[in-house]
């Protein structure tokens, strides 16, 4: 260790963050194993398998000239196309690189040391990152089978309380909230806590839910001024590598983490692509389809070998095995990646991305015989 480093001052609790680990990218496993990318299958970081839809790579191509110029700081265009789409005023939009950008924004503009941050065990691990990036407290209340439990989390809240993230969808585990649960939620925070507490909506996977289903969460935001709706374009709209997602909230948040948001969080091309995907019905619609009937295949195939998983709500299922490292180990050698979890304090479990029907036939397989030699084995 240098002497510089030796005398490097930080503050402990950035010291203390365990940085987050993604997917492992397909190239990594072709260096690592000299496998064929061609035959890779990642079904890893619950990226949309059908890629971004023609709306959006036209939207691009139309941007391409111009990219000298810095983006649009304040989104004008993807702003609008916001509003119109939701009948939200341009003004309750902040839009983010990423839909962890908004979840950050948050804790910028509402964490610091003293303060505390209410969540789930099995959450989105970016609650605690962002929780712990501005030295605040985390309260973590034990998950109700792999869910949010919003009785717990009501009553875990503390004076010092100020955040509240709910994931609904929840990541890891897919488990969902319904419309009647979260208003019940919001309406006992705002009757004990008044506005003094902000709660976090995070719906990422939103758009993989039937209509039906979905909490009327653009309802709610014009009916609670603490709470923030957070959503994605990563997932349903295909557009992971572009990082671009929005909030939704009453101005006095959206002029808050104004505050503390980066001018240029969004780049030009995330912008246009994002606008056009926005309205693109018939992509969404393909989108949440392919996963529906994704989704039946592997649950039905996990039914078969007799595994246990979380039944889900998204566009990934949460699988339960006797040794979760080495069903990874010997799935990454077969050219198959999906996600390790101990992170999220899930060390038996691996979440499986929802792919394309031949995709995810290969993970089928390659499990089936990994169980089967396993089994030869014991």
């Amino acid at each position: 260790m240098s002497d510089q480093a030796k005398t490097l001052v930080a503050p402990v609790h950035i010291k203390d963050i365990q940085p987050y680990v993604p997917g492992k990218p397909i190239e990594d496993l072709v260096r690592e194993l000299g496998l064929d990318p061609a035959k890779v299958v990642k079904l890893a970081s619950n990226e949309n398998p059908l890629g971004m839809s023609s709306a959006a790579k036209k939207a691009i191509e139309a941007s391409l000239a111009g990219l000298e110029r810095y983006p649009d700081p304040g989104g004008y265009h993807l702003k609008q196309a916001i509003s119109k789409r939701f009948d939200v005023p341009a003004d309750w939009i902040t839009i983010g690189n990423g839909s962890n950008d908004i979840l950050e924004l948050a804790g910028m503009a509402l964490l610091e040391p003293g303060y505390s941050a209410v969540y789930s065990q099995y959450a989105f691990v970016v609650y605690r990152l962002a929780t712990q990036a501005r030295g605040a407290q985390h309260i973590v209340v034990p998950a109700s089978e792999f869910g949010h439990d919003l009785d717990g989390m009501l009553e875990a809240i503390a004076p010092n309380t100020r955040l509240v993230f709910i994931a609904n969808p929840n990541n890891p585990t897919g488990t969902f909230l319904s419309n009647a649960a979260v208003t019940r939620f919001l309406e006992s925070v705002e009757q004990r806590h008044g506005t003094s507490v902000t709660v976090v909506l995070d719906e990422a996977y939103n758009e993989y839910l039937p209509a039906s289903d979905r909490v009327d969460s653009i309802a709610l935001v014009k009916r609670f001024a603490n709470l923030v709706v957070s959503r994605s374009f990563s997932k349903a709209y295909g557009l992971a590598g572009l990082r671009v997602g929005y909030g939704i909230t009453q101005p006095v948040l959206t002029q808050l983490m104004a505050r503390v948001r980066q001018p240029f969080n969004v780049n030009t091309l995330a912008q246009a692509a994002a606008t056009a995907a926005l309205f693109d019905d018939v992509f969404l619609a393909k989108s949440a389809a392919v996963n529906d009937a994704g989704k039946q295949q592997l649950q039905s195939a996990l039914d078969q070998m007799g595994l246990t998983y979380v039944p889900s709500f998204a566009n990934f299922v949460l699988v339960k095995f006797d040794d979760a490292p080495g069903v990874n180990q010997a799935l990454l050698k077969r050219g198959v990646i999906v996600r390790p979890v101990p992170s999220d304090g899930l060390p038996d479990w691996l979440r499986v991305s929802i792919g394309l029907e031949h995709e995810n036939a290969r993970f089928i397989e390659a499990l089936k015989a990994i169980l089967a030699e396993r089994t030869e084995l014991a």
